[in-house]
């Protein structure tokens, strides 16, 4: 159940609530990635401490390696030992990834199992399966998710096979889980609508705006998603998904998205890039050699309580393992305080002002 709370006069952003059984979630959100039941280098108390409100994970990822271990200990949430929400993406974004060898048609995907080099079927029927094992609160459909750019024809018979799967994957859902559709289409304004339109019409809790931000502009991106949006119910959440930088993030909020998701935060904490509202940072650089500030003056994560700058510089140039988690809890801890800060300018009518302030600041 979603329940919108308030909506910003001036723009299309608006702040709710998303009810799942662990929780509920509060929107606008963003999720860290815990793509095998983990954010890399952290901890659930890191987690919770950052504010985390819910987290992601890959079922494709999990269901590959085996689920018994996450079946034994009763699902996902006793596995990780996390309560709160989790949702479950179904890994259709894997196609365009050069980590597995995949073929696929309208049956699913088939690939080598990296198990015992079995050829293997990842279904739409199978993708249910596996996010009712993990016993998620909210499940994503398998998608069709091609590659930027693609042919007319292709993003066709993505947005045609997106569709077929969705359908399928409602049919084979199980009665505890929410159930989220794709969007797929690309870039193109015709198939984005179309898609849609057509997933619209379906029995689903909420929606995924899928396809994006994997090369194309930022401004094909917002029109992407204004064209998903203006055919999509008001009534229900809305995920761009795979969206992790702050200045998409924010405008993003303000076309009328609800819910985010990336592994950005932390996979740049790991190359040493980390951001404040002033805009984003190499730790390696030897301006912060020396330096005894924190990495944010305003930031309250325990990286920016505890460690100077200089300290972090030196952790990279030693190459230390506590320097990436380090700074994937500040870079964290950044985009959930922006989230929070937006839901909080939502709900004092200021969003329009609180972005512009934000953005002047930030190049991020």
């Amino acid at each position: 159940m979603f329940r919108v709370e308030k909506k910003d006069e001036n723009s299309r952003a608006r702040s709710g609530s998303v009810e799942t059984s662990h929780g509920n979630l509060k929107t606008p959100a963003f999720l860290p990635v815990a793509t095998k039941g983990v954010v890399k280098t952290l901890d659930i108390r890191d987690l919770e401490e950052l504010g985390a409100n819910g987290l992601i994970v890959n079922g494709f990822h999990l269901w590959i390696r085996g689920l018994e271990a996450v079946e034994d200990a009763g699902g996902l949430h006793s596995f990780m030992k996390w309560d709160g929400p989790i949702l479950s993406d179904s890994g259709g974004f894997q196609i365009i990834r050069k980590d597995f060898n995949f073929k696929i048609s309208d049956e699913g995907f088939l690939l080598k199992s990296p198990i015992d080099g079995q050829m293997v079927l990842y279904s739409p029927e199978v993708c249910m399966q596996v996010h009712s094992v993990l016993g998620t609160d909210v499940a994503f459909v398998l998608d069709d998710c091609p590659p930027h750019p693609s042919t007319h024809e292709r993003l066709e018979v993505s947005v045609k096979r997106t569709k077929d799967w969705a359908q399928r994957c409602l049919e084979a859902k199980g009665d505890d889980q929410q159930v989220y559709g794709i969007v797929q289409g690309g870039s193109d304004p015709d198939l984005r609508k179309r898609s849609s339109e057509e997933l619209s019409g379906m029995a689903f809790d909420g929606f995924g705006i899928g396809g994006l931000s994997i090369g194309e502009s930022r401004e094909e991106m917002y029109s992407a998603v204004d064209v998903s949006l203006s055919n999509l119910p008001s009534d229900r959440p809305r995920h761009l998904m795979g969206v992790g930088s702050l200045a998409e993030i924010l405008e993003s909020i303000s076309h009328g998205i609800d819910i985010f998701d990336s592994a950005f935060p932390t996979r740049n904490a790991r190359h040493g890039t980390f951001y404040t509202p002033n805009g984003k940072f190499d730790i390696r650089k030897r301006e912060f050699n020396g330096k005894k500030e924190p990495l944010g003056e305003a930031c309250d994560c325990f990286t920016c309580r505890n460690y100077t700058a200089s300290y972090l510089h030196h952790l990279y140039k030693e190459k230390e393992m506590l320097a990436y988690r380090l700074l994937s809890i500040h870079n964290l801890r950044t985009v959930i305080s922006l989230v929070d800060d937006s839901r909080k300018a939502i709900a004092d009518n200021r969003f329009g002002e609180f972005k512009e302030m934000y953005l002047t600041g930030s190049s991020a």
